[in-house]
């Protein structure tokens, strides 16, 4: 299996096992790495048979005043950011992500915030034999899981996991 890590992340794939497939035609990616999974799927020429998108990081929803006040946040205090963000990807389990950071730049940002889910892009992916499974927590503080269920269940089989966080881990 191929995995994308997440917004300055590594090694977090560990909390996803109940989710992932091993094996060498499977591809996923969590958040950032879901958007990178795809375009990896999109791309390849290889035989993928599926591509799991964990809470795939999607803000095509979001106004561009979002995407001006999160780059200046980050610009401003990268240190207190990423720790806001880290506290705000593990709710609403306590979690401690930060043996997990790996930090990323601020184009790395924005290209995640100002990427844009393309459904023909999805559509030819699906019709290559490749399947597309996406999980969501409907307790995420990242993305408006509403809007990502929306667009993507749509296009994909897509679960909604009603007390999970964007970690897809729960409170308990």
């Amino acid at each position: 299996m191929r995995y994308f890590n997440g917004f300055s992340l590594y090694g977090e794939e560990r909390f996803f096992s109940d989710f992932l497939e091993v094996s060498d035609f499977t591809v996923a990616g969590f958040s950032y790495g879901a958007q990178r999974a795809f375009e990896y799927v999109y791309r390849s020429n290889a035989r993928i048979e599926k591509l799991i998108l964990l809470s795939p990081a999607f803000f095509q929803t979001e106004k561009k005043r979002f995407v001006r006040l999160q780059l200046r946040a980050f610009e401003q205090d990268k240190a207190s950011y990423l720790r806001h963000f880290l506290a705000n990807a593990a709710y609403p389990a306590k979690i401690d992500l930060s043996n997990y950071l790996q930090p990323e730049s601020s184009e790395t940002l924005e290209a995640l915030l100002t990427y844009r889910w393309d459904e023909k892009k999805i559509a030819e992916v699906l019709s290559r034999g490749t399947q597309i499974e996406v999980y969501l927590g409907g307790r995420d503080r990242i993305i408006k899981s509403d809007d990502a269920f929306d667009f993507f269940s749509a296009l994909a089989v897509t679960y909604l996991i009603k007390d999970f966080g964007h970690l897809l881990q729960s409170g308990e």
